[in-house]
């Protein structure tokens, strides 16, 4: 599983024209999912996304989670997170999963975080969606569940 995290001050995603998703403060999350994925990484996901201590404390510091802050989260499926480009010119999806499977992942980490207590929006799986967010700091990170970076 992939997901980039990005610390946002608001945050909404557009399907044809409407919008389906928005957040106030919290994180724009994308998520990619490959097929050896299982429900171990969709909860590795939610705890992570839950627990990293990227927002400030009175010092400024980066010490506060999402769940300290009470923040929000936007939930984007994303399988481009797995194209590969490094030969040739136009990215292979191969390593993305599709389908059933990865709509059951993609819906079991927003599952997670409402467990968790945290507000989750989500864009609408497989379609073409338009993302907007206020990305604060910026701070943007990557997590791999397969700690490939």
């Amino acid at each position: 599983m992939r997901v980039v995290v990005q610390r946002a001050l608001s945050g909404s995603v557009e399907v044809a024209g409407e919008i389906v998703g928005a957040i106030g403060p919290g994180l724009v999350v994308l998520l990619g999912i490959s097929p050896s994925d299982s429900p171990a990484e969709a909860a590795w996901a939610v705890d992570k996304i839950c627990n990293l201590r990227i927002f400030p404390d009175a010092s400024e510091k980066m010490e506060r989670s999402l769940l300290d802050i009470g923040g929000e989260v936007l939930l984007v499926s994303q399988f481009t997170l797995y194209g590969d480009a490094r030969k040739g010119r136009r990215p292979s999806f191969i390593k993305a999963a599709s389908g059933p499977e990865a709509e059951a992942l993609y819906d079991e980490v927003a599952a997670g975080l409402r467990r968790m207590g945290v507000t989750c929006a989500t864009g609408r799986f497989g379609a073409m969606m338009d993302v907007t967010l206020v990305n604060n700091g910026p701070v943007t990170i990557l997590l791999d569940s397969e700690k490939t970076f």
